[in-house]
């Protein structure tokens, strides 16, 4: 069994924000396998189902982002889960508008939902995906983070929730070396951004 986690913050007025990715993720995922999230249990909605022979819960805290961690160690230490067995999918200041990130493990950085979920599970061992928003260099990062998406974004983002969910399939089904092998991003040149 797998817990696939998406970050992101409750309520209508930060639904299509960039801060928002992991859980717009969750819910193309969700649609796609005709998992309904909508059941409240471990301070989340959640939803049970399976995906590529794999038995998932769909989680998408609902304790704001920064106590994200108090929700997914919830539901980790209720089904007796090895931290592997989580895959958490959020944004990504750092990377290109669009990209994905692949990784095994790996510190939380400067994301302080992610920070949560390590702190609250005491371990960074669990797969995580990110999908890069850009970073807004000339504005308030909370502004940047929980605004809107631009017209110029809205394709790129689309495209990367559809690979972050293959990239979910794959870990389920082949494992996360072949999902980091097909899905990572490789950056963006200079001539590309030109």
């Amino acid at each position: 069994m797998y817990v696939i986690a998406g970050l992101g913050n409750p309520g209508r007025k930060y639904e299509n924000t960039r801060h928002n990715i992991g859980f717009i993720t969750i819910d193309r995922l969700a649609e796609k396998h005709s998992i309904m999230v909508e059941r409240l249990k471990f301070k989340a909605l959640a939803g049970e189902g399976r995906i590529a022979g794999q038995k998932v819960i769909l989680l998408k805290p609902q304790t704001f982002m920064n106590l994200s961690g108090e929700s997914v160690r919830e539901v980790m230490q209720f089904y007796k889960l090895p931290p592997q067995q989580l895959i958490v999918v959020y944004d990504d200041i750092d990377l290109d508008t669009g990209a994905l990130r692949i990784r095994k493990f790996g510190s939380a950085g400067t994301h302080n939902g992610m920070k949560s979920v390590v702190y609250q599970l005491q371990s960074d061992r669990f797969p995580r995906i990110r999908i890069g928003i850009g970073g807004g260099k000339d504005t308030d990062l909370a502004d940047y983070v929980l605004g809107g998406f631009t017209k110029e974004e809205v394709p790129l983002l689309r495209e990367a929730v559809d690979q972050a969910v293959l990239a979910i399939e794959t870990i389920l089904e082949d494992g996360i070396d072949k999902a980091m092998n097909q899905y990572n991003t490789k950056k963006r040149s200079e001539k590309d951004n030109e």
